[in-house]
């Protein structure tokens, strides 16, 4: 059985302290955890984070808290050393990982169990979750995270440009001739392949696009993705908070 890591950073520097900031009465890092929480499958769940009002927030409801250190690059090394941390406490190692963005509030326990569904196909190294783009705004925002993916629903390539890109077509027509997907920001890993990715160094097209799922595409790893049809209402700057009538 997996367990569902959530790495919540106070030292964000597009929205410092987001994972405590209230929406509609509790934070949203509780938000998140109560989310995780409804899908049944999992072992536990792990919130892993570098600060100490973080972590006496989220003891007040979670009970595997864990101080990591505050020089991880991603949350992805930060799951690995709370999963070295959960190995410590109980003598015990899951086979996956779901690493759960602590910026998806209203993230669906339908979504969570796609993450996990993927490694039924015993070859996936790591799984995420793309939706098809619906709103002519998103083709052109860098903040929108756009991802390609093969007929085996493999991803190419990620980019927070458009892709891909219609070259005869007025770009007013682009949705007739192509489908569009985006990223929603959850991993699930193999424990095996989550060691092997964060050895990994910053590759040349992650330190481009600032995406560091591209440095694993980059040396040869496979992501497996899965459609939903459910937004997330990801919370990444304080803008996103008014597009839920919030103010930061």
């Amino acid at each position: 059985m997996p367990i569902a890591i959530i790495p919540a950073r106070y030292a964000s520097s597009r929205f410092p302290g987001k994972p405590l900031i209230d929406i509609f009465g509790k934070s949203m890092l509780k938000r998140v955890y109560e989310q995780v929480s409804k899908f049944k499958l999992l072992r536990g769940i792990i919130i892993a984070t570098e600060d100490q009002r973080i972590f006496d927030h989220a003891s007040t409801f979670c009970e595997d808290v864990f101080m990591t250190s505050p020089n991880h690059q991603s949350g992805t090394d930060r799951c690995l050393e709370a999963l070295e941390l959960y190995r410590e406490k109980y003598h015990a190692e899951p086979t996956l990982i779901l690493n759960i963005q602590c910026d998806e509030p209203f993230i669906h326990p339908e979504q969570i169990a796609m993450l996990y569904h993927c490694f039924d196909k015993s070859e996936t190294q790591i799984s995420t979750i793309i939706k098809k783009i619906d709103k002519k705004d998103e083709l052109q925002n860098p903040n929108v995270v756009k991802v390609i993916k093969n007929k085996m629903g493999k991803a190419l390539y990620f980019s927070r440009q458009c892709i891909p890109f219609n070259r005869d077509i007025n770009p007013t027509d682009w949705f007739k001739n192509a489908t569009y997907f985006k990223h929603i920001g959850l991993y699930g890993y193999t424990v095996k392949t989550l060691r092997q990715i964060t050895r990994l160094k910053v590759s040349e097209l992650e330190a481009a696009e600032k995406l560091e799922q591209l440095r694993w595409l980059e040396n040869g790893f496979e992501i497996q993705t899965a459609i939903s049809n459910r937004d997330s209402n990801s919370i990444d700057r304080p803008e996103d908070l008014e597009r839920l009538g919030l103010w930061y």
